[in-house]
């Protein structure tokens, strides 16, 4: 019997949100749900390793995982050589530049700004001829502006709430950001037909669990 297909997933939101995906795949991973520390699940033909968000895309790209679960933003930001074959259409956002409302009109020729993506805030305001100085933050970026630590935020928003409730207004959308599903480049030329299977099961669960025609 071949070892388990290992799939990296980041803990919380994302593996729950993954549950009722792999189940219309037809794949039992109610382990996902459950509420411990267990770092590692395996389920059938399939072995969890639950991570930070950020370590996701390491573990595949170096072959601790075959496969992992994690966002677009996280890839981007760690310019990870990896497959990405499938978008898993869940844990769907915008990555946005946001400042005070106060300043939002004004031309920002050089500019501080706040973020958890210091490379992709850095490629994106050079991109624009923008002279920015980049502090990274692992948290609570959307104080930046209000203490004057920085001008602008790049940042995440699902509904912008966040930003409104401290005062920032969007500026500007950089991407559409989703989950989607990375794979190991050796390990998809050495294990492909399951992964392909894999794939194949998750892309019809992607399709069952979409809206019909016209709604949404």
């Amino acid at each position: 019997m071949p070892p388990p297909l290992v799939l990296a997933v980041s803990k919380g939101r994302t593996a729950k949100a993954l549950v009722p995906l792999l189940s219309r795949a037809g794949i039992d991973a109610s382990a996902l749900g459950h509420d411990d520390r267990t770092l590692v699940r395996d389920v059938g033909a399939l072995r969890f390793l639950l991570l930070k968000a950020d370590d996701v895309p390491t573990y595949v790209e170096h072959g601790a995982a075959d496969l992992g679960v994690c966002g677009r933003d996280v890839l981007r930001e760690r310019g990870s050589d990896l497959l990405v074959p499938l978008d898993l259409r869940i844990g769907r956002c915008t990555m946005v530049v946001a400042g005070l409302a106060a300043h939002s009109g004004e031309r920002a020729d050089m500019a501080r700004v706040a973020t958890k993506y210091p490379v992709t805030a850095t490629a994106h305001f050079a991109a624009r001829g923008i002279q920015a100085e980049v502090i990274a933050l692992a948290g609570s970026v959307e104080l930046a502006p209000t203490v004057g630590l920085a001008d602008l935020i790049v940042d995440l928003v699902e509904t912008g709430e966040t930003l409104r409730k401290n005062g920032l207004v969007l500026i500007e959308q950089i991407a559409t950001v989703s989950t989607v599903l990375a794979v190991n480049r050796a390990a998809y030329r050495l294990r492909h037909a399951e992964i392909a299977a894999l794939i194949h099961g998750l892309r019809k669960g992607i399709d069952q669990g979409a809206p019909p025609s016209g709604v949404g």
